[in-house]
């Protein structure tokens, strides 16, 4: 085990929440984008909301437990990844506006499935886990400049 493992740790953290909130704060970007990308009818789709997947950086417990059995302990860096950027599968809204040059011949336009009130709530809870991990690594450097200090 290293001694830099908590802070590694916490940098997984914090690479994974500024993703995070790159993401939310392209779902605001597109929050009225009509037209995303081309459908395979070669029609135009609205900007579907994004979302991310977190998943721990190391194994299953059994590979642990496997580990720890024949080697005696466990080596391994804790950490959290970005398993996966998906989209929200959630209806796009219909608006009736018939001035719009995308609504069809019943006035309706599709727009984004993003809701701006959930994407400044994730905003602000991948925000708040930022900042835990900026806390958890400054901690782990005043626990490291101690432990320095003990040998003058």
């Amino acid at each position: 085990m290293s001694i830099f493992q908590s802070i590694n740790t916490s940098a997984s953290g914090l690479t994974a929440q500024r993703l995070r909130m790159d993401v939310v704060s392209s779902n605001i970007a597109n929050a009225e984008t009509t037209r995303a990308r081309l459908n395979e009818a070669g029609e135009w789709e609205p900007y579907r909301r994004k979302t991310v997947s977190f998943a721990p950086k190391e194994q299953s417990f059994h590979s642990f437990l496997k580990t720890a059995m024949h080697n005696g302990s466990v080596n391994g860096a804790g950490g959290v990844k970005v398993s996966e950027i998906g989209e929200d599968q959630q209806p796009f809204q219909l608006v009736y506006n018939p001035n719009h040059p995308d609504a069809d011949a019943n006035g309706y336009v599709s727009m984004p499935n993003v809701d701006p009130l959930k994407e400044m709530v994730d905003l602000m809870s991948a925000t708040r886990s930022y900042e835990a991990n900026v806390t958890a690594m400054n901690a782990s450097k005043n626990m490291l400049l101690k432990a320095l200090e003990i040998g003058k």
